[in-house]
């Protein structure tokens, strides 16, 4: 909750979201229908996590960036596991994404594709329908390639972004104030 103003989170015929008590999401966001999204996540301004007639489920300690959409097929399922970064204006959908995987800014991950763990998607990569990537791999392009393997440096400096949004999520209800 900012100052106030509710967060807007939407019952879609009888689905309810069902939002961690840790996590923050922000009040020009928006929930809709079967979602889940656990403890610690940031989710923040235009996001939009739709369950309206597929489910989403978002792992704990996660971040939806600004402007991420995220959807899922009819009576399908789109999975975001936990410690997973979405960049900014990225889209997922109906796809599985593994535990610490990294999304980069405006990226597309599409239908039935599998992000492995620690794997990184490069700003603007295309992942096409039903490609797999494995666990801890860099890919970049359109469509994403295989440019090389994820490095201890790489994931201590992940590590350490990732844990900036999880302190988000704690400060913004209490940090963030309307100016009138």
């Amino acid at each position: 909750m900012e100052d106030g103003v509710s967060m807007v989170v939407y019952e879609f015929e009888g689905k309810v979201p069902v939002i961690g008590n840790t996590s923050y999401v922000s009040s020009s966001a928006s929930v809709i229908g079967k979602v889940t999204i656990g403890e610690d996540c940031y989710v923040a301004p235009g996001a939009v996590v739709k369950g309206d007639y597929g489910e989403i489920r978002i792992g704990d300690g996660c971040s939806v960036q600004d402007n991420v959409i995220i959807h899922a097929r009819p009576d399908e399922i789109t999975v975001i596991g936990n410690n997973v970064t979405l960049g900014h204006g990225c889209i997922v959908h109906n796809a599985t994404i593994k535990n610490d995987a990294v999304i980069g800014m405006g990226a597309i991950i599409s239908d039935y594709a599998v992000v492995g763990r620690w794997c990184i998607v490069g700003e603007g990569a295309v992942v096409r329908a039903r490609f797999e990537i494995p666990d801890e791999k860099i890919v970049v392009g359109i469509p994403a390639k295989e440019i090389g393997d994820v490095q201890e440096k790489h994931k201590e400096e992940l590590s350490r972004f990732k844990a900036i949004y999880r302190d988000l999520a704690k400060r913004y209800p209490d940090g963030l104030k309307k100016i009138e």
